[in-house]
């Protein structure tokens, strides 16, 4: 695992990429040891294999794995048990994951909630209060540690006492946590028993691009989405399209029809997502209780 963190520290290699790689040379090691013309052979390209074969110089696997180890952040691949299991039907799934906390989250039945961060007193009240049903429920909550209904869904979650894991467009060291102010917040996610989850390597700041490939983590990984107040153009209505294209149930949060922020929330019930006013509107969508997570899913693990 080592040779594939430092690879995938390498810009320009993404998943595609890496798959094909590994498809081709069968192991890290010879991936991070194979000269240029053996890397052209593979397929990738040869503009990649001529960045992958300068790059390696600079790179010390060992070291790139200290900071892992550092931070307590465990990484895995699509091979790994540990991989979320509905993250590996998607198409376009990531091939590391890295992930901080408590796997056992993982064991549970995910659900994403998703909407505005220009959240209105209504959105914190829907998005903290379903979010700790679900949880209470036995689901665990999936969000983005962003502001607004990101941050009331984890509340929401560890208010219950319950499960919820963070998707992040950054690394998950310490440092790179994003947003700040929301720091103390994936502190308490972990203490809580919760999970933070990323594709990205240490060190890695979020951007424009990490934001969208950290949506489909979140999407791809759950059995649903739930959207609570989003804009018309928001990016919380690419998560719920990316469920869809995922073949996953969407569900949406009515709202004022005066309210800029449910405009997208009910343009998505007008194209057939499921009309929710509480959990239990999840929870029978899925065909779930309480009863069957613990039976089914969970086994020995505590709800708390």
């Amino acid at each position: 695992m080592k040779y594939y963190n430092a690879l995938n520290t390498i810009d320009g290699l993404g998943a595609k990429k890496m798959h094909k790689l590994v498809e081709y040379f069968a192991s890290s090691n010879k991936i991070w040891n194979a000269s240029l013309s053996q890397l052209i052979a593979s397929g990738i390209g040869e503009s990649l294999a001529q960045i992958i074969v300068r790059s390696r110089p600079l790179i010390n696997p060992e070291e790139e794995w200290n900071k892992l180890e550092k931070e307590n952040i465990l990484i895995f691949c699509k091979n790994d048990p540990e991989y979320p299991e509905l993250l590996k039907q998607i198409p376009d799934n990531p091939f590391l994951i890295y992930m901080k906390g408590n796997l056992d989250c993982l064991k549970f039945p995910l659900v994403a909630v998703v909407g505005s961060r220009k959240i209105t007193n209504y959105g914190i009240q829907v998005a903290r209060g379903l979010s700790r049903d679900l949880a209470a429920s036995g689901i665990c909550v999936v969000s983005g540690l962003a502001f607004g209904v990101d941050a009331a869904s984890h509340s929401g979650a560890l208010s219950a006492k319950g499960k919820t894991i963070a998707v992040m467009g950054n690394s998950l060291d310490n440092a790179h946590i994003y947003p700040r102010s929301n720091f103390n917040l994936s502190q308490d996610i972990l203490n809580g028993g919760g999970l933070l989850v990323s594709e990205f390597p240490v060190p890695t700041k979020p951007n424009k691009g990490t934001f969208p490939a950290r949506n489909r983590i979140m999407a791809g990984m759950s059995l649903g989405t739930l959207v609570i107040e989003a804009a018309e153009k928001s990016g919380s209505l690419i998560t719920a399209n990316l469920a869809l294209d995922y073949n996953r149930d969407v569900f949406a949060v009515p709202g004022s029809i005066f309210s800029p922020q449910s405009t997208g929330t009910h343009k998505l019930i007008k194209e057939g997502a499921k009309l929710v006013c509480c959990a239990e509107d999840i929870l029978s969508e899925l065909k779930l209780n309480l009863a069957t997570i613990v039976e089914e899913r969970i086994g020995n693990i505590e709800l708390s």
